[in-house]
């Protein structure tokens, strides 16, 4: 589970560490790994209808969410692994809001997308911890950004990016005695 301050800091806008550090590289990876556990955590001690619920209006459901961190976490794969592998390589953006709303994220039990989550974190936690530091300056490009993104960088925002949506279901839950 994360700590308060965690939390805290998770709401927020992402803001990257100091990407050339390997305790910084270190926290983030100990985040990617635990990250799908704590997930899973949280969502046994919630009612299944819970699932339907949304953390403010307009946002996405929680259903939404754990369907969108597996569809996310997909991408951030293949992207370290194209980086890996290929010249600063031109990635494919896609529309989270149009994925978030097709029938399989808003219908399906989130169960599916849990087990993705776990079986994707370990395998792209053992890719990540075999990574030098030189590796994490290796780059992708963004269309959509017109800019290149280090896989620093980029497990960063990974990191955060689990922890900012957890904290956004865990907050609500916690303000409706759910949890």
């Amino acid at each position: 589970m994360f700590t308060q301050d965690e939390i805290i800091k998770a709401y927020g806008p992402f803001v990257p560490g100091n990407i050339e550090d390997k305790n910084y590289i270190e926290a983030c990876l100990y985040e990617i790994e635990q990250f799908p556990r704590t997930l899973r955590a949280f969502f046994e001690k919630l009612d299944y209808q819970h699932q339907d619920a949304c953390y403010r209006e307009g946002s996405w459901t929680f259903r939404q969410v754990v369907h969108h961190l597996a569809d996310s976490h997909m991408q951030a794969f293949q992207r370290f692994k194209l980086s890996l592998t290929e010249d600063n390589p031109t990635i494919k953006p896609y529309i989270q809001n149009a994925w978030a709303s097709t029938n399989d994220s808003v219908l399906s039990d989130i169960q599916p997308s849990l087990s993705i989550l776990e079986g994707l974190h370990q395998r792209w936690i053992v890719m990540l911890r075999q990574m030098t530091i030189e590796d994490f300056q290796k780059t992708f490009y963004h269309p959509e950004t017109q800019k290149e993104f280090k896989l620093g960088v980029a497990l960063a925002l990974y990191a955060w990016h689990g922890k900012h949506h957890y904290t956004q279901m865990y907050r609500y839950a916690s303000n409706n005695n759910w949890i």
